[in-house]
């Protein structure tokens, strides 16, 4: 008896430890190891287009991201309507999104508003301190980082590149929306025009409905070129800016390159393709785990300089060649 058990008891063993052999590789085995993996959505707030711009996503390609499988964007537009902001903003928090990327003072605004937690990444600003956005550069402090688009060199490099082209030049237009965000901007670009001995006219529009009347203002008060300040609310209506500048024969000088490649004169700003990599990989490090606290707002780093020969011929002027020399990008 005692050896018919002691046999028994080998064999129980035995089986035992073949089933938890199978258990374990079950557990342990590459097919059971696999789990669902987790999509991250990115709201993304912006004043026009209907998707992400395609060089964020490309950097969130690169970075190992794909689209349906570990990723997904949630893309909404205020087309204009800085009113809407705040709706579109509350949408992101209803859907508990991962991150919100947020373009423009009005966007990033309504962002704030609406969340305290979600993490929000800038993608252009001119001056996120000035506004309330972050305590400082170096040290956000709350749930906001991302892109800065303040640098106090751009001023006085346009103007600069406006008195080389434009012959005899004494008097630059400035056109900006009328509003706080725009304020550094202006300032700066006063002091350069100042330390140039140029005269500055400031033009300050409440939207479209303005455009028309600044033109005519700028070109009776006989100014000789104008800039234009970059303003999330007015970019769906950049068309229309192009064409008056056409019709007045005002050379304009714009921040981004997609305004000259629509038929604007000049653009010298933020490498627009730069920018929203480096707004792709804020993302990343914050999908990651990393606060956005702890993440310093990143300022310009890489400029472009574009010209349509084009449109220079059509207003009736002629652009020296070495400034053409100088240009990332000439558009003929």
């Amino acid at each position: 008896m005692n050896v018919a058990h002691g046999q028994w008891s080998q064999v129980g063993k035995s089986i035992l430890s073949f089933v938890l052999g199978i258990l374990l590789y079950a557990l342990y085995s590459p097919a059971a190891a696999q789990q669902p993996t987790k999509i991250a959505r990115v709201g993304y707030l912006a004043s026009a287009g209907s998707a992400p711009p395609e060089a964020f996503r490309q950097g969130l390609r690169d970075l190992g991201y794909v689209e349906g499988k570990n990723i997904a964007f949630e893309f909404r537009a205020s087309g204009g309507k800085p009113e809407r902001n705040s709706d579109l903003a509350a949408e992101f928090v209803r859907l508990k999104v991962d991150a919100i990327v947020a373009g423009g003072a009005g966007a990033i605004r309504a962002a704030k508003n609406a969340t305290s937690t979600i993490p929000i990444v800038m993608s252009e600003v001119n001056d996120p301190i000035a506004l309330g956005f972050v305590a400082s550069l170096a040290r956000p402090g709350g749930n906001i980082t991302g892109i800065s688009n303040l640098s106090p060199e751009l001023s006085g490099k346009r103007l600069e590149l406006l008195t080389e082209v434009v012959p005899k030049i004494s008097r630059v237009a400035l056109l900006a929306y009328r509003g706080v965000a725009m304020r550094t901007s202006i300032e700066e670009t006063q002091l350069a025009a100042q330390s140039m001995h140029l005269q500055l006219q400031l033009l300050e529009v409440n939207g479209p409905a303005e455009f028309e009347s600044v033109f005519e203002g700028a070109k009776r008060q006989r100014a000789d070129a104008l800039i234009q300040i970059e303003a999330a609310v007015l970019s769906p209506h950049q068309q229309r800016i192009i064409e008056l500048a056409e019709k007045h024969r005002l050379p304009v000088l714009y921040n981004h390159r997609e305004h000259v490649e629509a038929g604007g004169l000049m653009s010298y700003g933020l490498d627009a393709n730069e920018r929203q990599q480096r707004v792709a990989a804020l993302v990343d490090k914050i999908l990651k785990g990393r606060k956005p606290a702890d993440l310093p707002v990143e300022q310009p780093k890489k400029f472009e300089f574009v010209i349509n020969l084009k449109t220079a011929k059509q207003i009736g002027l002629t652009i020296p060649p070495n400034v053409l020399a100088r240009a990332d990008k000439v558009i003929k």
